[in-house]
């Protein structure tokens, strides 16, 4: 009589520790593994500007690296080659630049998926030179404006600042990743050659009043996975 209750308490021990090996076995195949290695991308925006607007050439390359699952380290180098016109000047900018900084991902991916809606920031730094082209002197509005054409180049400027970024990838093929970002940037200092003011800085673009300024970028890029974790 008593063999049937210990068969009953057998059995019962039995599927309890099959359910927890099921139980455990579900969660194993749960685990995500992420990658982590170098994304490398080009700028597709500026090739799209050069071929709208006239006497500009700006190209661009973007780079990051997973530190963490929500943490990047980013970088982008860059060259331009712009010709600006305002109100009696024209001249033309030509230079490099080079950015770094930390992008953090504030987006909550699916399983198995890498998008990115991210915060970052930036410092900067461009050397270049300036050429005016020509300027027009307004004496008074009664009298003939007086246009001077002049090629004075000023070489071995340079410029700092910082920006602050926000914008997103998305994983459009496997390791392939279509992104954009938004960039607010602050003049930290700049060498301007005498008598003219740095209007324009590769890389930092159109300098307004208060030394701030405005960017975008279109981005296409490929990751090299190294490990993952």
């Amino acid at each position: 009589m008593k063999a049937k209750p210990m068969l009953k308490y057998y059995i019962s021990l039995f599927l309890a520790l099959s359910a927890l090996a099921l139980s455990a076995q579900a969660q194993d195949s749960l685990i995500i593994k992420h990658k982590y290695g170098l994304r490398i991308g080009v700028d597709l925006y500026g090739p799209l500007q050069n071929r709208v607007t006239p006497n500009r050439k700006s190209y661009e390359i973007t780079a990051d690296y997973r530190l963490t699952y929500k943490l990047f380290i980013a970088a982008e180098v860059g060259n331009t080659d712009n010709l600006t016109k305002v109100d009696y000047m024209q001249f033309n900018t030509s230079g490099n630049y080079i950015k770094a900084g930390v992008d953090y991902n504030s987006y909550k991916n699916w399983l198995g998926m890498d998008n990115m809606i991210y915060f970052g920031a930036r410092v900067a730094y461009s050397n270049f030179s300036q050429e005016l082209l020509n300027y027009t002197i307004n004496t008074h509005p009664f009298f003939e404006e007086i246009s001077t054409d002049t090629h004075q180049k000023f070489d071995n400027l340079n410029a700092k600042w910082f920006e602050i970024v926000f914008g997103l990838k998305a994983e459009i093929l496997n390791n392939m990743f279509l992104g954009f970002s938004f960039r607010s940037k602050f003049l930290i200092s700049a060498k301007e050659p005498p008598n003219f003011k740095n209007l324009y800085i590769p890389g930092f673009n159109r300098v307004f009043l208060n030394n701030s300024g405005f960017g975008f970028n279109y981005t296409l890029s490929y990751l090299i996975p190294f490990k993952k974790k």
